[in-house]
């Protein structure tokens, strides 16, 4: 009887276990399940920590180098991929970074620049605007660089530094500066570039008191058509080219440069296009051809702005050698200038359709530029060409 009983009772427990609810099984699985979790995750770690190499072998401490390569490789833009040749490698999570190569895209951190330039001292500046500061600097091999210092604010800011390195480091032309490294230590941008020694345009042409002889009209020539080329080269050699929606929507330094340079559309539109560096480039031809800023207020009224002042004279000969740069001294060839004030009229059309594409500014200079180095019988023929200081 009491073994009857016993076995009874049993198997009511049994069967009293078997109808336990669900959600009293998931309250007690729940906790042991993430216990587990956790428990992996630690394991994992310790153990990729341990797998790392020694620091000096390639380790992927905090270190500022890190930092950036990590910036670059968390990619928000389907852009191509830029031969960084001495930079990081492409796998978010990647614990295999080669160290930067001299003749690749060079990884900096802040404190590096702040040496090759002096704690970024003023006498080093050697351009300002609304992109940011550039300034010169001695790298660490010796070698001078142009060190470009963004202003960058927020995630777009982030964003689109991380699409100009991607950009820039596929660009390689003769007509171009070349990238040679960039920062993203912390929360400063900075990106670094080969350094002019001749020193830039708005120096020759704009600067008081410049020691430097003022730019012939031969030198003016080439400037512009090596302007034209580099253009032409981002235009119709770059996929996609740089200028269109795709990019410009993007990419920002330009947009935040002088807005003397920046083509009418944009105060609407919001966008550039390729039409619009072509508006660019003719306030560039505007500035060769008279040594004129874009915007100037200590001109008189009505010609504060280069364009507006300049556009009804280009076509006019009479008024044309009246607005000629005085530094020429009258030094240059009525039927040259004459062309050139032609090309930078239909550059700097309001309306973008009516631009001329950049090849066939290209297309239009360089007879100009062959006539520089022509022989002596055609020199002579040209020379005559010649206009004197007071015609």
């Amino acid at each position: 009887m009491d073994t009857d009983s016993a076995a009874s009772a049993t198997n009511n427990h049994g069967h009293g276990h078997d109808l336990l609810p669900w959600t009293t099984i998931l309250l007690i699985a729940m906790p042991i399940t993430i216990i587990i979790l956790l428990l992996a995750i630690l394991f994992i770690t310790v153990m990729l920590r341990r797998m790392r190499p020694a620091k000096g072998n390639g380790s992927l401490n905090s270190s500022p180098e890190h930092g950036n390569c990590m910036f670059i490789a968390h990619r928000n833009a389907a852009l191509s991929t830029p031969d960084v040749k001495g930079g990081c490698m492409y796998g978010i999570n990647s614990s295999r970074f080669p160290p930067p190569k001299v003749k690749g895209i060079q990884v900096f951190t802040y404190k590096d620049l702040e040496v090759a330039t002096e704690n970024f001292s003023e006498t080093n500046v050697i351009g300002n605007g609304g992109f940011g500061v550039v300034y010169k600097g001695i790298l660490s091999d010796g070698n001078m660089a142009a060190v470009k210092m963004l202003h960058r604010e927020g995630k777009q800011g982030e964003r689109a530094f991380r699409q100009e390195v991607d950009l820039l480091s596929t660009l390689h032309s003769p007509y171009l500066m070349e990238l040679i490294g960039y920062c993203a230590d912390q929360h400063h941008r900075l990106l670094i570039f080969e350094f002019m020694p001749n020193g830039t345009l708005q120096q020759h042409l704009h600067t008081p008191n410049n020691r430097a002889q003022p730019l012939n009209w031969d030198t003016r020539l080439r400037i512009a058509l090596d302007c034209a080329r580099a253009l032409e080269f981002l235009h119709e050699h770059t996929t996609p080219s740089i200028g269109s929606d795709k990019i410009n929507g993007q990419i920002s330094t330009r947009v935040m440069g002088t807005t003397g340079y920046l083509a009418p559309e944009y105060a609407s539109t919001g966008r550039l296009t390729t039409k619009s560096d072509v508006y660019s480039y003719g306030v560039v031809l505007l500035e060769l051809l008279t040594g004129r800023v874009p915007v100037d207020t200590k001109r008189p009224s009505g010609e504060h702005v280069l364009v507006s002042w300049a556009l009804p004279r280009l076509t006019c000969r009479e008024k044309l050698a009246q607005m000629v740069d005085p530094a020429l001294q009258g030094q240059y060839y009525k039927k040259e200038l004459i062309q050139v004030a032609a090309i930078a009229a239909m550059c700097v059309q309001t309306e973008a359709d009516y631009r001329p594409l950049m090849t066939d500014v290209v297309q239009s200079l360089i007879p100009l530029v062959k006539n520089l180095s022509s022989p002596c019988p055609s020199n002579s023929s040209r020379s005559n060409q010649r206009v004197s200081p007071r015609s």
